[in-house]
């Protein structure tokens, strides 16, 4: 690993959306909470352009992401491109908060309740300026009767004008959030043997394992499990060398073909990516995805999305190995698109299929409106881990930890 600090991930940080019109103060907010300049500030309207993303501590939450947006009513051309910036973030935040003054509840408002709440996200409503406008006692009613939280705040205050909605943020967060997630608690104890399997290979990155490898990892340290972490090419050695067997090996999902035959049948074999799958995505769903491979025809497009930003190398895994052997395995003439990070297609529905990464650079919310598009247009949407797993013909084997998505895969969809 890299030296210096690094982190949580944005997948780990509760992500928090600061959303409304143009000048109604939700770049004051955002800086009084950080309690730091983080958002150019001005009476002049849109003055926010592009989203603004503050990553801190938030005691006692712990790790969270504010972003701050452009005002959703903004005008003219770059306007328009604006708001479009701003509609994105709608896909990733866990919680939003809509920032209105006064009584100046309108369409706009409603707008980005009735959106937010299809995306699943949190909300909480926040009155700025209440020095100089207050809310009627309608708007306030007509919020308590939809069950919308809401508070008063003066964000131009420094941190305390804005501790109101600190409060509400904490509060939310246990009401809706709950514990933190794992990714593979659930299927160790104390003292398990663990076998990760870690190819060093042209995609490696220099001196450091990825970002999945070193979460489930640190994981395992964290439950009191016995980590072996090894390459392919050792696998065997490292296996004849144990005592007793581990409970579980993690591969890499390129290595899927070769440890599926050096690890015996009655060990538990699944891949980073499955893992992630789970964590961040829809493992059942994307498990039913996975059967669109062996029906694909001649003139079928297929859309594999990569959740982080890379430059490809000449083997990768997404623009050059599953295309691969997908072409090999399904027999047809298919084309592929690919898209990077936060780019996606708002209608999907000319693919046949999308195979997505397990998403390690994003968060959950983010995938799950990913996944719900794909189900609203009726494209199959599956997981890296899960094609190649599915590919090498040992994909029951690979789902065998998760009993659900292994019964989803199995059924009859006839």
């Amino acid at each position: 690993m890299t030296g210096g600090y690094q982190g949580p991930t944005r997948g780990f940080r509760l992500n928090i959306g600061i959303f409304g019109r143009r000048n109604v103060g939700k770049s004051s907010i955002l800086n009084s909470i950080t309690e730091q300049y983080v958002s150019i500030v001005s009476d002049k309207a849109g003055t926010t352009t592009d989203p603004v993303e503050k990553p801190m501590e938030l005691l006692p939450l712990g790790p969270v992401v504010f972003i701050d947006t452009a005002g959703i009513d903004d005008e003219g051309a770059l306007g328009h491109l604006r708001i479009k910036r701003t509609q994105n973030i709608f896909n990733r935040v866990d919680l939003a908060v809509i920032v209105c003054v006064g009584d100046n509840w309108g369409e706009y408002e409603e707008h980005l309740l009735k959106v937010l709440k299809d995306k699943n996200a949190a909300l909480i409503v926040a009155f700025n300026k209440k020095d100089i406008a207050t809310p009627s006692s309608e708007t306030k009613n007509l919020l308590s009767e939809r069950k919308i939280p809401f508070v008063e705040v003066e964000g131009n205050k420094g941190r305390e004008g804005v501790l109101p909605l600190i409060d509400k943020i904490k509060e939310l967060k246990e009401k809706f959030f709950g514990e933190e997630r794992k990714i593979l608690s659930d299927l160790i104890e104390k003292g398990d043997l663990v076998v990760l399997v870690i190819p060093i290979d042209k995609e490696a990155p220099k001196g450091r394992i990825i970002l999945p490898q070193q979460q489930v990892l640190r994981e395992c340290l964290d439950e009191g499990a016995i980590s072996i972490v090894t390459i392919e090419k050792e696998l065997k050695e490292s296996l004849q060398n144990l005592k007793t067997p581990p409970k579980i090996v993690i591969t890499d999902s390129q290595a899927f073909g070769e440890v599926d035959e050096i690890v015996p049948k009655e060990i538990t074999l699944t891949s980073f990516s499955i893992l992630f799958s789970r964590f961040y995505g829809d493992i059942a769903e994307q498990a039913r995805g996975a059967k669109k491979i062996n029906t694909l025809k001649d003139g079928d497009k297929i859309l594999i999305a990569e959740g982080c930003t890379h430059h490809p190398i000449c083997d990768d895994i997404g623009r050059v190995k599953i295309p691969r052997l997908l072409l090999e395995r399904s027999g047809k003439k298919l084309t592929f698109d690919t898209v990077q990070g936060r780019d996606f297609p708002e209608d999907p529905s000319e693919y046949s299929l999308v195979v997505h990464c397990g998403n390690c650079m994003g968060n959950r919310s983010e995938m799950q409106n990913r996944i719900n598009l794909c189900k609203e247009k009726n494209v199959p949407i599956t997981n890296y881990g899960i094609t190649l797993a599915y590919l090498h013909g040992i994909l029951e084997r690979a789902l065998s930890p998760f009993p659900y998505a292994l019964k989803v895969f199995a059924e009859n969809d006839d």
